[in-house]
């Protein structure tokens, strides 16, 4: 049940023991419970995989191996059904493939929600935002697919303040490595890039919670 008489909401594709877990009113699905089966009938924030829609979908300058753009085993496809389905919000990298592969418009650069897919017949909005302006270390453009919920006014347009990189431009992984070494950049973890800012969070949950909200209502 949800705790201090907020509606239930169910976390998909989250990191195990993160940010999402120990709220009350939260259903945290982690790789091990496989979020692609999740059922309802809680509205969702869905986090799905992004290594193979972003801009290194073939595995980057240190790829041993030849990848498949969009080779994510259906999770983005089941966590876009699962929005639309139960109401919420859905989070991925900026520029993301995953938006044309599923026909939806891309949001302006500067902010702002649009309608995603009304050409297909479906009722979500799009927008872009910066994590930064939500205490993330580096910028971390990241685009939201929303439907059935209230859309809330954001920290549109670029964040304010000096931020890490998630990426130099290097040309292989030996010249990144170099650089790092001789202290050219400082870098992130893997964890800490996609890591979600509880602020972050917390707005996602608020978008996916107005949903629940206008059903009791």
């Amino acid at each position: 049940m949800a705790g201090r008489g907020s509606p239930m909401i169910a976390a998909l594709y989250v990191e195990t023991g993160g940010c999402y877990f120990g709220l009350p009113d939260v259903d945290p699905w982690p790789v091990e419970r496989d979020a692609r089966l999740y059922a309802g009938p809680w509205p969702v924030v869905a986090h799905p995989p992004c290594q193979r829609w972003g801009r290194y979908w073939s595995g980057g300058p240190s790829g041993r191996m030849r990848r498949i753009k969009g080779d994510d085993a259906g999770c983005f496809a089941a966590a876009l059904a699962a929005v639309r389905r139960f109401g919420g919000v859905l989070e991925h990298p900026a520029d993301s493939h995953a938006w044309a592969a599923f026909g939806l418009l891309a949001p302006p650069h500067t902010g702002g929600w649009i309608r995603a897919d009304w050409l297909h017949g479906y009722c979500g909005w799009t927008c872009r935002v910066e994590q930064g302006a939500y205490g993330h270390r580096a910028r971390k453009a990241t685009w939201l697919y929303a439907s059935g919920v209230e859309l809330p006014s954001m920290a549109w347009g670029a964040a304010e303040g000096d931020f890490l990189r998630f990426d130099q431009g290097f040309h292989s992984a030996d010249e990144r490595r170099r650089a790092i070494k001789m202290g050219v950049c400082q870098r992130l973890s893997h964890r800490q890039r996609a890591s979600t800012p509880p602020a972050f969070r917390d707005v996602l949950l608020t978008i996916a919670r107005s949903n629940a909200m206008q059903e009791t209502a």
